[in-house]
């Protein structure tokens, strides 16, 4: 008996879709701008991510050693610093690379070179890049570079020096940008989110404000809660799968058009190839979010005219 009133609700609802083609039309498009909303948040969110990324990537701090410091000590700090959990990546420059890359960066400046071959010798000490997964963990990893852990197995230290100090303003600076974009994020995402659904609640329950006079005959003769909030519920439901399909296909050619222009304008993010790498998971999304708001507005909105 149950699956039969399920099947004629869901028939009910299909055919109630059909019947009001304006009305259905309406609230389709309403619904399309909510999820047009949904997946804007989630292209902004791909785009935030990567800029903060490559902010986090060029933060790091870089541990100069003395030039006598034995190679050895220097491997086993860097292997004891990449085992440390709040340390991503640790790489290592050693003495003669280092003496290349400067060269390389004054090959034009013959004054320089020519002071450099005229000492005899490579006045340049090894080095560690030190990139950590969160920028609030350089602090400690500086503190730790700054006590006896650094000390030869002869007991002198083998660092000649950090730049965390003299950069710890700008680490600190690019910190904070970090954690506030983070938040005013997550704050505007709601808030749209929250308005968005509050624009579709209004509309569906105009659409059901037409059909009040036909609850009120369905409760009169006696139909429970259950069969006269069913159609309703299965048309919003129809609504937001609809607005979900013209969503995507809308998405397809506006992600076409905005890709190469937020390639060159934020880190590299082609926002098109985003969209069809990710289009299973931004499918679903949508989806869900569209069948979710469509039967949970009419859900909301059938309820002032059941006398209950």
């Amino acid at each position: 008996m149950l699956w039969v009133n399920v099947k004629r609700i869901i028939r009910s609802g299909f055919l109630n879709f059909g019947r009001n083609a304006f009305v259905s039309l309406s609230s389709v498009l309403v619904m399309v701008i909510t999820l047009c909303t949904i997946g804007a948040l989630i292209f902004v969110s791909a785009i935030l991510n990567a800029s903060l990324q490559e902010i986090r990537d060029k933060v790091d701090i870089n541990v100069y050693f003395i030039t006598t410091a034995p190679e050895a000590d220097v491997i086993t700090l860097q292997k004891t610093l990449e085992s440390m959990p709040e340390v991503a990546l640790v790489t290592y420059t050693s003495r003669e690379q280092a003496l290349e890359d400067f060269k390389k960066r004054h090959e034009n400046d013959e004054t320089t070179l020519q002071a450099l071959e005229e000492l005899g010798e490579n006045p340049l000490g090894a080095s560690l890049n030190v990139k950590a997964k969160n920028p609030a963990e350089y602090q400690g990893i500086a503190d730790y570079l700054s006590n006896e852990s650094t000390l030869s197995t002869d007991g002198t230290s083998i660092v000649d020096k950090v730049n965390y100090y003299q950069n710890k303003v700008a680490i600190d600076r690019l910190t904070s940008i970090i954690d506030s974009a983070e938040r005013l994020g997550s704050v505007l995402t709601v808030v749209l989110i929250v308005i968005s659904v509050l624009i579709t609640f209004n509309t569906i329950r105009l659409a059901i404000f037409i059909s009040r006079e036909e609850i009120s005959i369905m409760r009169l003769v006696g139909a429970n809660s259950f069969y006269v909030r069913g159609p309703f519920v299965v048309v919003g439901t129809i609504y937001g799968v609809v607005a979900a399909i013209f969503t995507l296909l809308l998405f397809y050619p506006i992600t076409f058009w905005l890709g190469g222009a937020t390639e060159n304008f934020f880190i590299g993010l082609n926002i098109f190839e985003y969209y069809t790498t990710n289009f299973g998971q931004i499918f679903i999304i949508i989806l869900l979010s569209g069948m979710a708001i469509g039967a949970l507005s009419s859900y909301l909105a059938v309820r002032k005219y059941l006398k209950v």
